[in-house]
């Protein structure tokens, strides 16, 4: 029996939940009303890029305190507004950086973008941020025996989300008497965490295309990491150090991850999904995606960007990128389908061993610019300081069959995964397939 399989049929006999009782505590916080809840325009900024409007938001109260928010859409030079609007969730102001990357995803995606700020609101609790503060909430959601549900501190940052789909809804209608109707929400890291939820708590999201959170289905997931890495990611420290890795066998900690954990509430997340990924993350393993895949409902489809880790910004020969191209170009363009309402490309495909070799069949049902296989060996299951290289592939005559081999190893692992390429307004993307670790018995 395989390590994968093994762990699905431990969490079903251990975890097993049902998917609607995990979906109460955060519907229900979500969609709870709140007296603080406000929104107002501070300033409109004209530049050669095109426009941007500063939003204050005040999403909520939470644990006695008012969370509040900078919230800002970018309008590129010649554009129009949209029925459908990105909006990209993150930590942090404003600043260069983030400003930069908005107006970078606003050029390319063609229409106006929203990027909010702030999210979660920190420091908090002893100069606590990210995911330590995270941790924190999550042990005072323990010491209170799970008796108030509000605790998670993913449950504020998703209704912060939802209650900027609010703000924007209500701005739109006023300076352009055109509102908003549905969005393509994206966020990195803890806010693709956010992502999901917000995904699966309120029917305005039209796509999610959450980044480098590729850890659903939890509880196999870290089993499944100390068995690839010899011990959990020193990234998850926050967590392994306050005791919430492994996850404690209590009814109260059960509840938790069942009620945080994207992977249970995949009966409201049919919406198209993107999920972006670095094959060298040092948080996660580089074929945890096969733990949730299969299980996900409705459209789906994977980025991994090769020699990348959680910026997601591709290493060349020591260099790396300011901007990470690919993943800003696969999220405009996944961005730019779902706001046109154009089909989105859709593709198959099969590992196998074939004569020795491992074989990768990639099927797409759009004809593709072009494709690869992407290869890494290792002594190891632990690819994270691997180095990824480029193989090409086989065409079948009617140019739609891309076939790619690799010889298995000897001794040691060897992951591989096929990506194709195409375009949409000569902005040019690449989509991937699960990734395949193989190794010796």
């Amino acid at each position: 029996m395989s390590r994968s399989v093994l762990l699905r049929i431990v969490l079903v006999a251990v975890f097993a939940i049902p998917i609607a009782k995990s979906r109460a505590g955060l519907i229900e916080y979500i969609e709870k009303p709140d007296a603080a809840y406000a929104w107002k325009l501070k300033e409109k900024k004209e530049s050669p890029q095109g426009t941007i409007y500063d939003l204050h938001l005040v999403s909520q109260t939470w644990q006695g305190m008012n969370w509040e928010h900078r919230l800002q859409v970018y309008q590129p030079k010649d554009s129009s507004p949209t029925e459908t609007m990105f909006l990209f969730n993150t930590g942090g102001g404003p600043n260069a950086a983030n400003q930069a990357l908005a107006l970078e995803l606003a050029k390319r995606i063609g229409s106006p973008i929203a990027f909010l700020y702030d999210i979660p609101n920190q420091p908090l609790f002893g100069n606590k941020k990210e995911d330590a503060l995270i941790a924190e909430t999550f042990c005072r959601f323990l010491d209170c025996e799970g008796k108030d549900e509000s605790w998670p501190l993913l449950f504020p940052m998703a209704k912060s989300v939802v209650r900027s789909m609010d703000a924007i809804q209500a701005f739109s209608k006023e300076e352009w008497k055109k509102p908003v109707k549905s969005f393509v929400v994206s966020g990195a890291s803890k806010r693709g965490w956010t992502t999901w939820l917000t995904g699966a708590s309120d029917k305005r999201v039209k796509a999610i295309a959450p980044l480098v959170i590729d850890t659903l289905n939890m509880v196999p997931q870290m089993e499944h990491q100390k068995a690839s890495f010899g011990k959990y990611s020193d990234m998850i420290r926050d967590y392994t150090e306050r005791k919430l890795v492994p996850i404690p066998e209590s009814s109260a900690a059960k509840r938790l991850w069942e009620i945080v954990d994207p992977y249970f509430y995949r009966d409201r997340l049919t919406m198209p999904k993107l999920m972006v990924n670095g094959a060298n993350d040092p948080y996660w393993t580089v074929d945890a995606l096969n733990l949730y895949w299969s299980e996900l409902k409705g459209d789906k489809s994977v980025l991994i960007v090769p020699n990348a880790g959680h910026s997601l910004r591709e290493v060349n020969n020591g260099r790396s990128e300011l901007i990470p191209a690919r993943a800003v170009n696969t999220l405009s363009a996944f961005a730019r389908h779902m706001i046109q309402d154009k089909p989105w490309p859709k593709m198959n495909w099969r590992h196998a061993d074939v004569d020795g070799n491992a074989s990768l069949s990639i099927l797409p049902e759009n004809s593709p610019k072009t494709g690869r296989v992407w290869v890494a060996t290792c002594e190891t299951r632990d690819f994270r300081k691997c180095v990824w290289k480029e193989m090409p592939v086989e065409v079948s005559e009617q140019g739609k069959l891309l076939i790619g081999r690799v010889k298995l190893p000897e001794k040691g692992c060897v992951a591989l995964y096929g990506e194709v390429e195409y375009e949409i307004d000569n902005l040019k993307y690449t989509l991937s397939t699960q990734v395949r670790v193989c190794e010796m018995k």
